[in-house]
């Protein structure tokens, strides 16, 4: 069913095919359409971070940038479900078109610039869900703060989502804010990192109940990066990485037409770029939670994400490309993996 679906809505322009998926999507959970047509959700639930899983597939930050279709998304059974990027003031994003398929390679290219509703929108969303697995809320920094004042953006987005997130990704590594990937190394990191954990004890202190504080990172980084990267993230003590963001790189799709959009390409040529830098996490973080993501497009890959040493993983081109029934298939896959 899904493969008629998706050629019909691939003649249409991709934002506007991703707006109309989403608005069926709504419609088929108000009638209870969608566990008919997918069938209840898999359980294999995993304790980590604190949290209790119900299982190990979640969807990745991009999809649902302002928690407006949580509710219909959650009820295609994945166990997590990351909402954002938010930023504290609403933006536009980039000038359209900024949403590109590489059909022949199932990938696809944005440079989107964290379009949103704002702060206000996304947790007033988030917290009247009815979505019973966790929600992550990835934040980021609105475009026209400057590298150098990032800090103070990533601190009111904390501030503002702590008491509605299971637990908060802070993205350094969207190809698409111009200066954001500077802040992944050395000392711009540790920088950021350092107050940003801070803020976080103070909120889960008042709060009394721990958020996890992850950082999101990129793929494009060389072995000696993701070990600047590691050793951040440990002199920080953060609760886990997400593994990986997007790639610059055109490498595996230069006979695209496409290919030389400017943008983030995500999707099946992420695939192996991702579970190298996870791999490399594990050699320098080995007890530290890893989300993987990147090119997930089957069961055999989801797997082959745990294997790099990922806990858990998360979807996005690959939903688009496969369909809704790739949830249950990565569900299944793992939990007969164990």
């Amino acid at each position: 069913m899904y493969p008629i679906a998706r050629s019909l809505l691939f003649r249409l322009d991709p934002e506007t095919t991703h707006g109309m998926a989403l608005s069926a999507l709504d419609a088929l959970h108000k009638v209870g359409g969608i566990q008919r047509l997918y069938g209840e959700p898999v359980s294999d639930p995993i304790e980590l971070m604190g949290l209790r899983f119900p299982n190990r597939v979640g969807l990745a930050a991009g999809l649902d940038k302002n928690a407006d279709h949580l509710d219909a998304l959650g009820e295609l059974g994945f166990g997590f479900v990351e909402v954002g990027t938010v930023t504290p003031k609403a933006q536009p994003g980039n000038p359209k078109p900024r949403l590109f398929r590489l059909a022949g390679h199932e990938a696809i290219i944005n440079r989107f610039g964290f379009n949103n509703k704002g702060l206000a929108h996304l947790v007033a969303q988030v917290k009247k869900r009815h979505y019973n697995g966790i929600v992550g809320i990835n934040i980021g920094k609105n475009l026209t703060t400057s590298v150098e004042h990032a800090l103070d953006d990533y601190l009111m987005c904390l501030d503002a989502v702590h008491g509605a997130a299971d637990y908060i990704a802070v993205n350094i590594s969207s190809p698409n804010t111009p200066g954001l990937r500077t802040l992944q190394f050395g000392e711009q990191l540790d920088a950021l990192l350092g107050p940003i954990r801070e803020k976080s004890r103070e909120l889960n202190d008042q709060a009394g109940r721990n958020v996890p504080l992850l950082v999101k990172i990129a793929p494009d980084m060389s072995e000696e990066e993701v070990a600047l990267v590691a050793g951040s993230i440990a002199r920080n003590e953060l609760d886990g990485v997400i593994a990986t963001n997007t790639t610059v790189s055109r490498d595996a799709v230069q006979d695209d037409p496409q290919a030389q959009e400017a943008g983030g390409l995500s999707g099946k040529p992420v695939f192996d770029a991702s579970n190298k830098v996870i791999r490399l996490l594990r050699s320098h973080l080995p007890k530290l939670p890893i989300i993987g993501v990147g090119g997930i497009d089957s069961g055999e890959a989801a797997r082959a994400k745990i294997a790099a040493g990922a806990d858990v993983v998360q979807l996005y081109s690959g939903l688009i490309y496969q369909g809704p029934g790739l949830v249950r298939q990565c569900v299944e896959a793992l939990k007969q993996q164990g």
